[in-house]
């Protein structure tokens, strides 16, 4: 079983930095895909930024050059640096991890909210 636990959210102005940590529990930590969701109010939930057991990352469009993801396998932590936040980067953050050796998401933390205020 893999537990999430997010924080770093918080209320920031528009401009201003975040960053999210996600602390892990669970098994072969480092041979999982971790990643980052968020849903906005009343938008579908989408994947903001992933990174694979390798290293490699991949990021939505709409955050590319704004946001960084990072892992820590030794502690078993992924982090979501925002910068140049945007109001329309307003919603709650989800840890995300992967069965081991897959890059398909299957479990997800309780979130944390962000607020971007203009």
């Amino acid at each position: 079983q893999v537990q999430l636990v997010e924080s770093g959210g918080g209320l920031v102005q528009a401009g201003g930095s975040l960053r999210l940590s996600c602390a892990a529990s669970g098994s072969q930590m480092s041979r999982r895909t971790m990643g980052w969701y968020r849903q906005g109010p009343g938008k579908q939930r989408e994947l903001v930024a992933s990174i694979f057991s390798g290293g490699s990352t991949n990021y939505a469009d709409s955050v590319k050059g704004r946001f960084t993801i990072s892992r820590d396998n030794a502690k078993n932590t992924v982090s979501l640096q925002m910068n140049s936040l945007k109001p329309e980067d307003t919603a709650v953050y989800y840890c995300a991890a992967s069965r081991a050796y897959s890059t398909v998401f299957a479990y997800w933390g309780q979130g944390t909210q962000v607020t971007v205020s203009s």
